[in-house]
């Protein structure tokens, strides 16, 4: 049997639930269409909003951008602190 182990970057970033919300709440679609296109479920993306999860994969960040057609300025540079 083979194991297979996904090794995801993540970081935090205070106030991007409320920036996701203020961008979910001007879009048209439901919540049900934009987490689909995002790639996540409804309820991990109410916990984003709600800011429950502390540590961000890029990945999510990147399907949340795609979903909503927008940037949300953040970036995984170490260096940026």
């Amino acid at each position: 049997m083979q194991c297979l182990m996904r090794i995801v970057k993540g970081k935090e970033f205070p106030g991007i639930g409320n920036r996701i919300k203020q961008a979910r709440e001007d879009d048209s679609r439901t919540l049900t269409q934009l987490a689909a296109t995002a790639g996540i479920s409804v309820s991990y993306w109410n916990r984003i909003e709600n800011e429950s999860v502390k540590n961000l994969p890029i990945e999510t960040i990147w399907g949340i951008e795609k979903a909503l057609n927008i940037d949300l300025g953040v970036s995984f540079d170490d260096k940026s602190g």
